[in-house]
């Protein structure tokens, strides 16, 4: 969680999305001005995203690509813990804005992309644990941009989600008593 500059500092690399060559090597950076990213994911058309907790709101789903820069802590749909406002992303059209913010917090965890074979109205969305929301947030991508599509509450810290090769589905609940759970389709 970066509260300064290193984001926007090419000579260290927190804050960035790093390419690594075949052998692990650091190929060099991808993309920078990121907080705190909790998840990397391809998407069915071979697109990079990213999932970032935001400052006080400004969680936000990023499309990441080559060469752009996220804005942290140049702007953010969210503020600093004292209250103090930062700038939002519309005041800064040479940085990349988020496909999709939010604020309050769903506070995530990680995530997947369906394939969604148990539920297949949820293929090729992007499926988020929320700690803060208490379960799990289901988002359709829609070219570069993103939309919420619905909340499931599971009454407890969603930290992680999972989707195994046969589209069973499983959720790690986050708290000292923590369990795995598996989503099971609607009886029709």
């Amino acid at each position: 969680r970066q509260k300064m500059t290193p984001a926007q500092d090419p000579a260290s690399t927190l804050g960035k999305v790093i390419r690594m060559g075949p052998d692990g090597s650091n190929a060099g950076i991808w993309s920078l001005g990121h907080r705190n990213l909790l998840g990397l994911r391809f998407d069915s058309q071979g697109r990079l995203w990213d999932l970032e907790h935001g400052p006080r709101g400004g969680d936000e789903l990023n499309l990441v690509e080559q060469s752009k820069n996220y804005g942290w802590p140049l702007v953010s749909q969210g503020d600093h813990y004292d209250g103090r406002p930062i700038p939002r992303h519309s005041t800064r059209p040479d940085l990349a804005a988020p496909a999709i913010s939010w604020n309050p917090v769903i506070a995530p965890g990680g995530f997947i992309f369906c394939k969604c074979d148990q539920f297949p109205a949820w293929r090729g969305q992007a499926l988020i644990a929320a700690m803060g929301s208490q379960g799990l947030v289901r988002v359709a991508i829609e070219g570069t941009r993103a939309r919420e599509v619905e909340r499931y509450n599971l009454e407890t810290r969603i930290r992680a989600v999972a989707e195994r090769e046969d589209g069973t589905i499983f959720v790690l609940a986050d708290k000292e008593d923590g369990r795995l759970l598996q989503l099971v389709p609607p009886k029709r």
